[in-house]
């Protein structure tokens, strides 16, 4: 239940896409493909490669994202927000061991995802 949005790890956001788009239920499959949404393309300083994307809900139907492509970013910065409704996705390297399960509580800002490993 946590809108605003942070950097995952320190690096470089190399793209940033807006596509605008529908607004079904963030939950459902078919959102991370048509509602409107926001996908950042982040490069660490290892090479490893992460995707965030913030995906705009039914009723919210707003997302905020002030990152610009090649901006640097360090792990933790507030880069935008959704609103109420919506949904944030985060892919990761394969080789990265995942952290949490389904049903965990996380904290923004301080729960790790997944162990950072180098890129080979």
């Amino acid at each position: 239940n946590v809108h605003v949005n942070r950097i995952p790890c320190d690096g470089e956001a190399k793209e940033v896409h807006y596509f605008p788009g529908k607004f079904f239920v963030a939950s459902l499959d078919k959102a991370s493909l048509h509602n409107e949404r926001n996908a950042v393309l982040m490069e660490t300083p290892g090479g490893a490669k992460i995707v965030f994307v913030q995906i705009a809900g039914l009723v919210a139907r707003r997302i905020v994202c002030y990152l610009q492509k090649n901006m640097p970013v360090r792990r933790g910065e507030r880069y935008g927000m959704i609103r109420f409704g919506s949904r944030m996705e985060v892919l990761l390297p394969p080789t990265w061991p995942i952290l949490v399960k389904p049903g965990d509580k996380v904290h923004a800002g301080t729960s790790a995802l997944a162990k950072m490993t180098e890129v080979s």
